[in-house]
C-alpha cells in the first residue's frame, strides 16, 4: 500500500471522525486499519478485534479496516454489529492486543469514524496523529493476516449481570434509539428481574424515530411519555453506539450526567471510602461538593472519554463521568465507558433504596444552570477563540480561571465555561449560579468575553 494522506480535520483528539463521501472514505478506513495494525505489531501485538455500529456506511468501512489490518499482518477478530462497550469488552475477554470500533457515535447519520484501544488503554492524542504520520510516509508493516468471526453478545451480558444483587423489582423503560445497544438491551431485559418496556431496539442507521443523542431533551420525549404512561421508576436512553447514557426519573424529568454521577458516587464511595471520583469541567459544583460530602476526593478533569480513562488509571479512581453521559466504572468493572453497565449499576442501587429517583434528585442542592450550549465555530478557529478569551480574562478582577480544559471562570455568582469541542466544529458553553440574577450576570460575562474576541455570542 502506498502512502496515504488523511484530511487533518478527521484526526481528532480521541478518535477519528468525518463525513462519509466528503472527508472520510473507505480508502481512509483501509489506511487507518493498516496504520493501526502497524502500531499494534510494533507494540508487540498480533491480534485486533473489530466492531461496527448500525450506520449504513459502517459495513463498508469495517471491511476496509479489516483489509488494512490484515495487510499489516494482524489476526483480526470480527465482532459484527456491536455497541462500542462490547468492542472494549472484547479486548479483555478475547485477549486481543487492541480494538477498532467503527462508529459515528451521536453524530448525524452521514458521519462515521473510529474509536481505538491499544492494549487495554485508550488510543488518542499523539497516537492518533502518529497514524497520520505512518500513513503519509507509507511507513507500514506488511504481512499476511487472518480473520475470524466471534459472537460475544452472551458473554458480554453474562459479564454485565455477574455481580448484580437486586433488592426490590423496578419498572423500567429503555429507549435504544435504533442504535447499536438494542440487541444487548433486549438480552439484559430478558435476564434482569424487573418490569421492562423497550423502545426502538431495532438497529437502523437512518434513526427513524429520533436521533440517538440523550443529551438533547427533544430526543427523550418518547421515553418521558412512556415513563409517565407506565408509572415507571425510571427511563434509560442510549446514544448511537451505546457508550453514553441518558436517565429520566419517575416524574419524567431528565437526570443530567452530573446528577446521575452524584447518585452513583454515593453507592460507590460507601464501598470505597476516600476514593477519587472524577468528573469533567462541565459538571455542576454540586457534584464536586457532594463527592466530598460522601467522603470521596473530587477531581475536575478535561472532557473526553480517552482523557478521563487515562486519568482514572493514573489516580486509581473507581468511578468517573461526564456531563455528556459517559460513565466509567472501575469498581467491579474495567474502567471504560459502558452505558449499559452504568444502567445496571443504577438499577441495582435504586433497588436497595426505599425512596424514588425523583426524591433523590430533589434532595440535591438546587442551582440554576444553562443546558450545555453548543454553537458553530470553524474547526480552524475554535481553539484560538478559547485561547483569546483566556488572554482577555487575564485582565479581569474578581474572577478565578481554571484552564484544565478551555476556561472555567469562577466568580462570586457561580461559574461559566467555554471550551472547544474535540468532535465537532462547535464551541461549548455552560453557566451555573444559585440565583437567577447571578446566572444572568454570568451569561453577560460570557457574551462580553466572546464579543471581545470578535465572535457573535449565542442567544442565551
Amino acid at each position: 500500500m502506498s502512502a496515504h494522506q488523511f484530511r487533518p480535520t478527521i484526526l481528532r483528539e480521541y478518535d477519528v471522525r468525518g463525513v462519509v463521501g466528503d472527508t472520510l472514505s473507505t480508502d481512509d478506513a483501509r489506511a487507518l486499519g493498516r496504520a493501526f495494525g502497524t502500531r499494534v505489531i510494533r507494540n508487540g501485538g498480533t491480534k485486533v478485534s473489530v466492531g461496527r455500529d448500525g450506520r449504513l456506511s459502517s459495513p463498508d468501512m469495517e471491511a476496509a479496516v479489516v483489509e488494512g489490518l490484515m495487510a499489516a499482518g494482524i489476526a483480526v477478530t470480527r465482532l459484527g454489529g456491536v455497541a462500542t462497550p462490547m468492542l472494549y469488552y472484547s479486548v479483555y475477554a478475547l485477549e486481543t492486543d487492541g480494538g477498532i470500533m467503527i462508529t459515528g457515535s451521536h453524530n448525524p447519520p452521514n458521519h462515521n469514524g473510529f474509536k481505538m484501544m491499544l492494549g487495554k488503554g485508550p488510543f488518542f492524542g499523539a497516537d492518533i496523529q502518529d497514524l497520520g504520520r505512518i500513513a503519509s510516509e507509507g511507513d507500514f508493516e506488511s504481512g499476511e493476516g487472518s480473520v475470524e468471526d466471534a459472537d460475544i453478545l452472551d458473554s458480554y451480558v453474562d459479564r454485565l449481570l455477574r455481580d448484580v444483587s437486586l433488592g426490590r423489582q423496578l419498572k423500567i423503560v429503555w429507549d435504544c434509539g435504533n442504535g447499536a445497544a438494542g440487541p444487548s438491551v433486549n438480552q439484559v431485559c430478558m435476564r434482569l428481574p424487573s418490569n421492562h418496556k423497550v423502545l426502538f431496539p431495532e438497529v437502523d442507521g437512518t434513526f427513524p424515530n429520533h436521533h440517538p443523542d440523550p443529551t438533547v431533551p427533544e430526543n427523550l420525549e418518547d421515553l418521558v411519555a412512556m415513563v409517565l404512561e407506565r408509572g415507571a421508576d425510571l427511563g434509560i436512553a442510549f446514544d448511537g453506539d451505546g457508550d453514553r447514557i441518558g436517565v429520566i426519573d419517575d416524574k419524567g424529568r431528565v437526570l443530567w450526567g452530573d446528577q446521575l454521577l452524584t447518585v452513583l458516587a454515593e453507592d460507590v464511595l460507601k464501598e470505597n471510602p476516600g476514593a477519587t471520583v472524577i468528573a469533567d469541567v462541565k459538571a455542576s459544583q454540586v457534584l464536586f461538593d457532594k463527592i466530598a460530602e460522601f467522603g470521596g476526593k473530587p477531581l475536575m478533569w478535561r472532557t473526553g472519554h480517552s482523557l478521563i480513562k487515562t486519568k482514572m488509571a493514573e489516580t486509581g479512581a473507581p468511578l468517573a463521568g461526564e456531563m455528556s453521559g459517559h460513565i466509567f466504572f472501575k469498581d467491579r468493572y474495567y474502567g471504560f465507558d459502558d452505558a449499559l453497565y452504568a444502567a445496571v449499576r443504577l438499577i441495582e442501587g435504586l433497588s436497595h433504596r426505599d425512596e424514588p429517583l425523583s426524591a433523590i434528585r430533589d434532595a440535591l442542592p438546587q442551582v440554576m444552570n444553562t443546558p450545555e450550549m453548543r454553537f458553530q465555530c470553524d474547526d480552524t478557529r475554535k481553539f484560538d477563540v478559547v485561547k483569546e478569551v483566556k488572554e482577555w480574562l487575564s485582565g479581569q478582577d474578581g474572577i478565578e480561571v481554571s484552564d484544565a480544559d478551555g476556561v472555567r471562570v469562577n466568580t462570586p455568582d457561580g461559574w461559566w465555561l467555554l471550551r472547544a469541542s474535540n468532535t465537532q466544529d462547535v464551541l461549548v458553553a455552560r453557566c451555573e449560579s444559585q440565583t437567577q440574577e447571578g446566572l444572568d450576570r454570568l451569561k453577560g460575562q460570557l457574551r462580553d468575553a466572546l464579543t471581545a474576541v470578535g465572535e457573535t455570542p449565542p442567544d442565551i
